[in-house]
């Protein structure tokens, strides 16, 4: 099969689709990939590394969406590559389709198979594609959370550490998944006072046995998210519901309640955000202030450490770019159930309930 990597077009996205290692593999099966010039060289991965691995470099994206079958990509495409895809052609990325009508129309018109990398499954009911960007995207929360409460990016000027004589900041955590465990993990390391909120007992459990009590854990009740936020100096957005929008869990009147200064960051804001106040940001501009309280909503949180999360992604993606490739995505799907989760839209249609369900589209049935 032909596989194409475009190089990516979103604000300060500097991620790539497909690493030289990635590229090697493909040839190695016997598939060629175009790769974009430069699609990689902002994160040391030069086009002669790609020309090593087995890849035959073009000189634009339109190149590469005119002649590839399949389209790696990491993030939606945008308007101007809805228009490059047609029927027949296969992209496999993110989609987040659930609070962007207009990218589904778009993907939709174009008659394209669109595979989402956030809804393929597991054995164990998780989100294996997902689950590497949602590490970077908890880790990376507590970071930015950390700078968004120093007073120069306009918090109230805490550390979230505390010092000797002076008590750590405290963090709320809303969602014990991978996002949130991770957020966890790392605000617990810099000894900040933490809650994790949720309404799995199993989950709650296992953090609970994870930090040997040291993370307070909550069942996440309307009452208890509420008291927690309004107790917090950080709150993490860190629930998801696979394919769908977010639940608004955090009311503006509870924002308006908060301490001024103030930090939340949305890692939700994919799937439309989880505070009735979030609204997406770029890294160009990532923060903004409602009511004395900082938001920090960018949308591609782990394309700010691009390196570590192109690999990290790639690490995860690759069997199933394999699949596809080596079988063609019909009997990739009908062969892989979970691969078959990941199809959103075919051929005009879309075909994944979450999907249609929060858009107020019919659901088609995937063709066998």
């Amino acid at each position: 099969m032909r596989v194409g990597v475009p190089k990516e077009v979103k604000v300060h996205e500097y991620r790539v689709g497909l690493v030289p290692g990635s590229v090697r593999e493909l040839a190695l099966q016997g598939h060629e990939v175009l790769v974009e010039t430069n699609a990689g060289a902002a994160i040391g991965f030069p086009d002669a590394a790609y020309a090593a691995a087995g890849a035959r470099i073009v000189p634009d994206a339109a190149t590469v969406f005119a002649e590839a079958e399949l389209i790696v990509k990491v993030k939606e495409p945008q308007p101007v590559e809805w228009a490059q895809l047609r029927p027949g052609q296969v992209l496999f990325t993110y989609l987040h389709l659930a609070p962007d009508p207009a990218q589904t129309k778009g993907l939709m018109d174009s008659g394209c198979t669109a595979i989402a990398y956030e809804t393929v499954t597991d054995a164990a009911g998780g989100l294996p594609l997902l689950a590497p960007m949602s590490e970077v995207a908890g880790r990376m929360a507590v970071q930015v959370g950390a700078h968004c409460l120093e007073k120069e990016a306009g918090g109230a000027g805490i550390l979230l550490s505390g010092v000797p004589g002076v008590p750590p900041g405290r963090v709320a955590i809303i969602g014990g998944g991978v996002v949130g465990s991770n957020a966890a993990r790392i605000a617990n390391g810099m000894r900040a006072n933490v809650t994790v909120l949720d309404r799995s007992a199993r989950v709650l459990q296992a953090l609970d046995i994870e930090f040997n009590g040291l993370v307070d854990t909550v069942f996440a009740t309307r009452d208890a998210i509420e008291r927690a936020v309004l107790d917090a100096d950080l709150v993490i957005g860190a629930v998801l519901v696979p394919g769908a929008a977010a639940p608004r869990l955090v009311t503006r009147d509870t924002v308006a309640r908060m301490r001024p200064g103030s930090v939340m960051v949305d890692v939700a804001i994919d799937q439309g955000g989880c505070f009735e106040t979030s609204r997406p940001t770029t890294h160009a501009e990532p923060t903004y202030v409602v009511d004395g309280v900082v938001h920090y909503c960018v949308t591609n949180m782990p394309g700010a450490v691009a390196r570590t999360s192109a690999v990290a992604l790639n690490n995860a993606t690759l069997p199933f770019t394999l699949q596809i490739a080596d079988k063609g995505w019909r009997r990739a799907a009908a062969d892989n159930p979970h691969l078959a989760a990941g199809v959103n839209v075919h051929a005009g249609a879309v075909t994944h309930p979450a999907v249609a369900q929060a858009l107020g589209l019919p659901l088609t049935a995937l063709p066998r």
